[in-house]
């Protein structure tokens, strides 16, 4: 029985993806193995549970086999697997309807406090409490303060009003400030007490 002869490299990625675009099963295989891990930590940020980071992973891979015949070699390919991933994940977000309810208010008043109380947590509790939020809130709040689009663009990819981006992202802050105070009351009191100092000088 003959087998196969491997026509790529797992150690060398553009190999991988060459093989990727000529349909090679096991170098398809290999690709997911390689950023698997990477996609998972990039999309659970955008899901709210392990049944819609399944559906939204599948998808971006399935984008990415689709797309790679167009990928430009010399961008970095870690950057362009993440933008399939988020815009997937947009996508998902966009395909559910009942998650566009939120209708577009007035600017809003942000309570009192410190972005250092944030800052006092691990990326690991922030994102913890960020997949709690509803996924309006959710959405805008990664794509502006993570991935760093301004409203606008928010607006367009999601099909929204700039006013309802604006507003989400601070209902959003609200929420997480609440889920803050709730789990980490510990942090107010620091901050309180930081305060009442600073406001006695």
């Amino acid at each position: 029985m003959f087998f196969k002869k491997k026509t790529f490299s797992e150690d060398n990625l553009d190999s991988v993806i060459k093989a990727c675009i000529d349909n090679n099963g096991q170098a398809q295989r290999t690709l997911i193995k390689l950023f698997l891990g990477y996609s998972k930590s990039v999309c659970s940020r955008y899901s709210s549970n392990d049944q819609e980071l399944e559906e939204i992973i599948n998808d971006g891979f399935l984008k990415i086999f689709t797309n790679l015949p167009k990928y430009d070699v010399s961008q970095p390919f870690k950057a362009w697997v993440r933008t399939i991933m988020v815009n997937t994940a947009i996508d998902y977000y966009r395909s559910n309807k009942k998650y566009q309810l939120h209708i577009a208010i007035d600017e809003v008043e942000v309570p009192d406090f410190d972005d250092d109380i944030i800052s006092q947590l691990s990326t690991e509790e922030i994102m913890g409490l960020v997949r709690k939020l509803s996924p309006m809130y959710r959405m805008v709040f990664m794509l502006y303060v993570v991935e760093g689009y301004k409203h606008k663009e928010i607006a367009e990819k999601l099909g929204i009003q700039e006013g309802t981006s604006k507003s989400n992202l601070q209902d959003a802050r609200i929420k997480l400030q609440e889920m803050i105070r709730v789990h980490y009351p510990h942090l107010f009191d620091i901050y309180a007490v930081r305060k009442n100092k600073f406001n006695e000088n």
